[in-house]
């Protein structure tokens, strides 16, 4: 069901509920809503567990590193409370301890959000809903897109250079000017190839027809339903919900200030 929502409402309902995170500061708040994300992502989409987890689980290290700079540099308005321990020189204290463990679970809660974007939801119907749901320049949507299906392509590319260079003597280089003289030799014709395939895009949209006008009619029309408000509205109102609960649990705290 996720594939099938709105592309654009789904990248709203995700920006709305992240930014609004950002003024959270209690653990509460961000391990409820990580919770709720994964399991709304699991619950209405096929996504494999496994795939799901070699993505998401380097994010988790970089959530802890996060969490523990965060601890040893707190500033003064996060850092009362007693003192838990310390070394060297730091101290870490219970409201120092409470905002790295806020941070990083806003970080996951982040990550979670955008794996459900990302892995259920098609670039096509993406820049097309951009394009007639949030009216953004045809010229700026199909750049991107045609930029997005490329990718593969220089990857290929690459490959078939590396092989050549291999095959001619050019083998990897070593120190620092080698990789430097490398990176020009891979470069060049990758910057020119490139630059020769745009050129070939531009000229068949344009044989086509393509001006770049807002005024154009679309083969796949994009909608936004009923459904896809619901999805909007729920994931907004488990937010203010679950900041509504972490204010009568009392562990609320809004950049600092506890409620």
């Amino acid at each position: 069901m996720l594939s099938t929502i709105n592309p654009t409402m789904k990248a709203l309902t995700i920006f709305i509920p992240g930014l609004l995170l950002a003024f959270v500061f209690d653990p509460f708040t961000p391990l409820v809503y990580l919770i709720f994300t994964i399991l709304i992502t699991f619950l209405l989409s096929d996504l494999s567990v496994k795939r799901w987890l070699l993505i998401f689980v380097p994010f988790v290290f970089v959530a802890l590193s996060f969490s523990w700079m965060t601890m040893l540099y707190s500033s003064d308005t996060f850092s009362d409370g007693n003192v838990l321990f310390s070394f060297w020189w730091f101290e870490v204290t219970e409201g120092s301890m409470i905002v790295a463990v806020s941070l990083g679970l806003r970080s996951l809660c982040l990550v979670a959000l955008s794996l459900m974007f990302v892995l259920t939801t098609d670039s096509t119907k993406f820049m097309l809903s951009l394009m007639q749901q949030a009216k953004l320049p045809p010229k700026l949507t199909y750049g991107i897109l045609a930029g997005y299906r490329f990718l593969p392509t220089f990857k290929h590319e690459f490959e078939v250079l590396r092989q050549a260079h291999k095959i001619r003597g050019a083998g990897r280089a070593k120190g620092v000017k080698g990789r430097i003289r490398q990176f020009r030799r891979y470069a060049i014709p990758l910057l020119a190839n490139t630059i020769r395939k745009a050129e070939r895009v531009a000229v068949a949209m344009e044989s086509k027809g393509f001006t770049g006008s807002t005024e154009r009619t679309h083969y796949h029309k994009m909608s936004i339903r009923k459904r896809d408000w619901m999805f909007f509205s729920a994931f907004v109102f488990v937010f203010f919900a679950t900041v509504f609960a972490s204010y009568l649990f009392g562990y609320l705290n809004i950049f600092g200030r506890q409620f």
